[in-house]
């Protein structure tokens, strides 16, 4: 009799291991499955744009701000702000001989956005200018300006009697983009030729002048208008250095 009862007994705890494994696979089958699907639910990223109400606050450390442009750049209505800057690392301060210490730390460009009593950051490129102070060989270099009209940043470059160029940008795709630019050849006070080119529509005009005595007669342009091939648009945020900037003109 014993026997029989150790014996249904055993029979019975070994029925109720079984059921107990199996509960406890289940249940961890089923915790799995819910971790899961937690780690399937997309997380929500973080607001990028920075946003401050002092523009100090914008200028990056090692840097001091060199000039301020106002003007509307994505026809809201407000006044935005341009923050050019300069670096001031010790070492590229240097003595020239016969000018004098010069400064010869980079230039960047800081665009913002006026937002809620505010700036909105728009596009920032630390470095993409070179000095104020740079040679220019037998003639002075280039002399770099910058406006703000009809929503649009225009970056100038002035070289005195070898004439201009100057780069359009537009506000557009959380950037300012490449749409423009414009330049002028030039030997003293004759133009020698002029070109100007629409990255929007695709098209360049050259006016060249071919009158070989334009100094005593006055310029005579000869016009040719071409379409350039379809490129992405360049991106101010992109460009290292417009010293050495290089783009398609066809």
């Amino acid at each position: 009799m014993k026997k029989k009862y150790f014996s249904i007994m055993g029979t019975i705890l070994l029925v109720s291991i079984i059921f107990s494994c199996k509960d406890s696979k289940t249940n961890d089958k089923e915790s799995n499955t819910e971790v899961t699907e937690l780690k399937d639910i997309p997380e929500v990223e973080e607001s990028t744009v920075e946003f401050k109400k002092d523009l100090g606050d914008f200028i990056p450390k090692n840097y001091v701000p060199f000039d301020t442009i106002k003007g509307d750049l994505n026809k809201d209505g407000k006044e935005d702000i341009i923050l050019i800057i300069k670096g001031t690392d010790k070492n590229k301060v240097i003595q020239h001989e016969y000018r004098g210490e010069l400064d010869r730390n980079r230039r960047g460009i800081i665009a913002l956005l006026q937002k809620n009593n505010g700036y909105e950051l728009a596009v920032k490129n630390y470095d993409c200018f070179s000095s104020e102070n740079e040679e220019g060989g037998v003639y002075y270099a280039p002399e770099l300006d910058f406006e703000i009209k009809n929503g649009n940043l225009y970056v100038n470059y002035a070289h005195g009697r070898y004439g201009y160029w100057n780069y359009t940008f537009r506000y557009q795709n959380s950037d300012f983009e490449l749409i423009g630019f414009d330049s002028s050849s030039s030997n003293g006070p004759v133009v020698d030729s002029d070109l100007s080119i629409n990255f929007l529509t695709r098209t360049k005009v050259v006016n060249e002048n071919i009158n070989e005595n334009a100094e005593n007669e006055g310029e005579v342009f000869k016009k040719t208008v071409t379409k350039i091939r379809k490129n992405k648009l360049i991106k101010l945020s992109e460009i290292k250095d417009f010293d050495e900037f290089e783009f398609s003109k066809d």
